[in-house]
């Protein structure tokens, strides 16, 4: 049984996806949704039409009518698998209260194209935490050399640092290049100038339903109850600020300046068929960390790269998010193990999404090692380095990059694959213009 809608086999929002999100119509007013297909399904409307029924919607469902879903998210998993279930009946196509009813369907099933999406959450608070091995052996070893690539502690604990949820924006919105303190190489005294090494991170995020009280710890456990869903985000990173300011607090100004997110989250239900098996972690972990059954998700990821007047985008990266060494419940249990407080709508990155292999890597730091190696770019072509590559004059003109030049778009994109279906995330889409007229240095 599928949707009276009809739904692409490849399109991401498949009957057995169903992801949340916030929008707006012409009037610029926040409603509720889901994506279906190529349509947006207003929840805000159902609940008007009092459509929404249940045990806990029959007193709750106002939580629909708010222009963010941080009330929905605080109710927790049994509002949320109620409300799954409702709708996944009204838009069945064996139910007709919905399918037959031609005002309200008119009203309700939208095209996406009518609509702007927005960030589906008032995001308190966000922390990035950087829990793939791969991506940090790859980094350290630019930075410290063989035989040095893990710091101490990092086999042990999911390292991660606070950032700026004021500068976080939705999928489609521009970016500009940022301007900061940077040594230039064989300088002895920073200058104050544009970044010269803007880079994209690939990574998830999970956003927060239920929280905890301050003092009280998320059990490792019980932390997949405090999951509402996941997004794609571009943790869009200057490495020449970056470089020169993180020690010994990490980053600041290199990456607070912008993080970017896909508009609808997907939730963990829809993501069940395709739990895996997570990475071995050796040495073991403390005992606050150990799962009792430890897993992962199957999602396909991948960047591409579109240079300003190209038509078709070159595939930079593909990897999967079942790499991560530590999982959304370590992160968690760790966040919480000195007794912070989190909250819904509270907003936790993965950080670079990396693989072993040179096609998989997360990020132009590491995909250039450290700008040594430049990336060959073409249209509609999986990128290779310039010491390797080749170009195909009738596919469009080449192009080269160790990081990114003003007017790139980077698309981020993620999935898992189904028989006959998708339960994918869409897109995290940005563009990168020019640093703004500023102060000197």
């Amino acid at each position: 049984m599928g949707s009276f809608i009809d739904v692409h086999p490849d399109s991401h929002f498949s009957y057995n996806n169903l992801p949340w999100g916030i929008f707006s119509k012409e009037d610029g007013i926040n409603r509720v949704g889901v994506a279906l297909g190529d349509y947006v399904i207003d929840v805000k409307a159902l609940y008007e039409a009092k459509m929404l029924s249940g045990p806990l919607l029959g007193k709750l469902g106002s939580c629909f009518a708010q222009d963010a879903l941080n009330n929905f998210m605080s109710l927790g998993r049994p509002a949320w698998l109620e409300a799954r279930e409702v709708l996944r009946r009204l838009l069945s196509s064996s139910e007709g209260a919905l399918r037959d009813d031609v005002d309200l369907r008119s009203s309700v099933v939208l095209p996406k194209d009518s609509v702007e999406v927005k960030l589906p959450a008032r995001i308190g608070d966000y922390t990035d935490f950087y829990v793939s091995k791969e991506h940090a052996t790859t980094c350290g070893a630019i930075f410290r050399g063989p035989g040095h690539e893990l710091t101490p502690n990092w086999l042990h604990l999911p390292v991660g640092y606070h950032g700026r949820s004021s500068s976080i924006v939705v999928s489609g919105t521009s970016v500009k290049r940022p301007r900061g303190q940077v040594l230039p190489a064989g300088a002895t005294q920073p200058i104050f100038t544009p970044s010269k090494a803007v880079d994209f991170e690939l990574e998830m995020a999970c956003f927060i339903g239920p929280g905890n009280t301050q003092g009280e710890p998320i059990h490792v456990d019980k932390a997949r109850d405090h999951i509402f869903g996941v997004v794609l985000m571009n943790d869009w990173s200057a490495r020449d600020i970056q470089k020169w300011e993180y020690v010994p607090l990490g980053p600041f100004n290199g990456k607070n300046w912008a993080t970017q997110i896909s508009p609808w989250v997907v939730s963990p239900e829809a993501l069940e068929p395709f739990v895996c098996g997570a990475p071995r972690q050796e040495p073991p972990v403390l005992d606050y960390l150990v799962e009792g059954t430890r897993s992962s998700w199957d999602i396909n990821l991948g960047v591409e790269l579109l240079p300003q007047g190209w038509q078709q985008p070159a595939r930079v990266t593909t990897s999967n998010f079942k790499y991560m060494y530590f999982t959304w419940a370590q992160m968690i249990a760790h966040h919480t193990a000195g007794g912070c407080n989190l909250l819904p709508g509270d907003l936790l990155g993965s950080g670079t999404i990396s693989g072993s292999l040179p096609g998989q890597r997360g990020c132009l730091l590491e995909a250039t090692w450290g700008g040594r190696d430049p990336l060959l770019l073409q249209p509609g072509q999986e990128a290779t380095t310039g010491s390797t590559g080749r170009t195909d004059e009738a596919r469009g003109p080449a192009a080269s990059r160790v990081y990114l030049e003003d007017g790139d778009t980077v698309i981020l994109s993620g999935f898992c694959q189904g028989p006959g279906y998708r339960v994918g995330f869409g897109e995290c889409r940005g563009q990168l213009l020019p640093c703004p007229a500023g102060q000197k240095g």
